[in-house]
């Protein structure tokens, strides 16, 4: 049975090279998008933190991970970070024991698991 993993990052660069990073991400991440076993892929600019770019990826198990570490769109994706000047990134994978909607039926919010 296969197991969702999520990575989360963020990664710091210089404001004035978001658009041109942007651009030349896009058929980067369409590309991730394509390979096996993901489910989501998704770049967005911080409203509030200028030059900062937050990162969810969604994958169906470790072996459709392994593969995309493997894959010329993640080794691109990082040759393009580095070429318009990195100043800091950070990134965590996550494995999915449990997943449930955060509104019950009622309309609730609710921290716990059933």
């Amino acid at each position: 049975m296969a197991t969702d993993i999520i990575i989360t990052a963020t990664f710091d660069i210089d404001p004035e090279q978001i658009d041109d990073l942007m651009k030349r991400c896009k058929p980067l991440i369409d590309g991730a998008l394509t390979e096996e076993g993901c489910q989501d892929y998704s770049w967005t600019l911080d409203p509030y933190v200028p030059g900062r770019i937050w990162v969810m990826e969604r994958w169906e198990s470790e072996e459709s991970l392994k593969k995309h570490f493997e894959d010329d769109w993640y080794k691109n994706m990082g040759a393009t970070l580095n070429e318009v000047g990195l100043l800091s990134a950070f990134s965590a994978k996550y494995k999915i024991a449990k997943e449930e909607p955060v509104y019950d039926e009622t309309g609730v919010a609710r921290a716990d698991f059933s």
